[in-house]
């Protein structure tokens, strides 16, 4: 379950409160749920019943487990516990990492993509200095992926302002994949950097180590392929093997796992906030998650150790993690090469 489909859920809960009477409306567009705090309970907290205690003239502790007991808990979600003055905690299921990369496997290149600003239209103006203007036609793709009508349009008077670029000529050396991501990975007030080792291709340089990690994906669907392992998450419901989890020992996969599944949550702020920079940090963050869980959790096998469904999963979920990077990427106007 992706922060995005838990959002809607606990909206859903908030209309079925609405319906029987137990809360006066309106139901809000869009309720916020985001990653729990460290000391915070479970995987993904909201405050929303905080913010309905007011209109409804309850204490937001009431209002809570008002939504609580009406909260679904048979598609993901493990338990629903109350913390604080009404936040609501939620713990996911056992089946959420595999149906997380079934979703992200089902259609992968619109992934993350939604409708959080459908019926939306933004009208941004041109800009003639090229950072500004590589910020605006990118910003209007990440509209676009969140349902807006978006488009770049004279005399609009929506102007997005950026610190500009430094060196027009420096750009011009970096080559357009390295230009591109000097000037959209800093945020807008910061000055971007455009020296020559963004050009390096080693560990230190983000934008390699991004597209290195799409390229270790590749390659190890290329590997799976040819020992006849498919990329199958489990089955919902399906046992795991005592004492093991689909994806390694002592759950390696978490990090990636958390930063897949926060992809969509991302690129709504992105949109929102007219800030691809965090679309930039974010794949820094996925790609980083992907080579630390491909060291530590074999995806393979090795010798005469014959494929398991571990492996299969352990494949999907390199498979769901390079349809991240590529489709990020391919947001920033960046391409993903399959061989580095």
């Amino acid at each position: 379950m992706t922060p995005a489909e838990l959002s809607r859920t606990v909206r859903h809960a908030v209309c079925r409160a609405v319906a029987d009477d137990a809360l006066p409306g309106p139901v809000p567009e869009r309720i916020v749920v985001e990653r729990s705090r460290p000391g915070g309970r479970g995987e993904y907290a909201t405050g929303i019943a905080l913010r309905l205690a007011g209109p409804a003239g309850r204490p937001a502790r009431e209002v809570a487990e008002i939504l609580r007991s009406r909260v679904d808990t048979t598609h993901g979600i493990a338990r629903v516990e109350i913390t604080g003055p009404g936040f609501l905690n939620f713990t996911l299921g056992q089946d959420s990492a595999d149906g997380l990369v079934r979703t992200i496997l089902r259609d992968p290149a619109r992934y993350g993509h939604g409708d959080a600003l459908a019926g939306t239209v933004v009208t941004l103006a041109p800009a003639d200095e090229p950072r500004a203007g590589l910020w605006t036609r990118t910003v209007v793709r990440l509209l676009r992926t969140q349902g807006a009508e978006a488009a770049v349009v004279p005399g609009a008077e929506e102007r997005l302002a950026v610190v500009p670029a430094p060196d027009p000529a420096a750009l011009a050396r970096l080559g357009p994949d390295a230009a591109r991501w000097a000037l959209l990975r800093p945020a807008a007030h910061d000055r971007p950097y455009t020296g020559p080792d963004l050009l390096v291709q080693r560990e230190s340089n983000p934008l390699f180590r991004v597209r290195y990690a799409y390229a270790r994906t590749r390659a190890q669907a290329r590997a799976a392929a040819r020992l006849g392992i498919g990329s199958e998450p489990a089955e919902p419901g399906r046992p795991a093997t005592p004492g093991r989890e689909p994806f390694g020992d002592g759950r390696p996969a978490t990090p990636l796992l958390t930063a897949l599944g926060d992809h969509p949550a991302v690129l709504e702020a992105a949109a929102r906030l007219r800030a691809p920079d965090r679309l930039a940090r974010h794949l820094e963050l996925t790609a980083e998650a992907f080579l630390r869980f491909q060291e530590t959790c074999r995806p393979l096998p090795l010798g005469d150790e014959k494929p398991s469904a571990a492996h299969r999963s352990r494949t999907a979920l390199a498979e769901a993690a390079g349809a991240v990077l590529a489709g990020g990427l391919s947001l920033l106007g960046v391409d993903a090469p399959e061989h580095l």
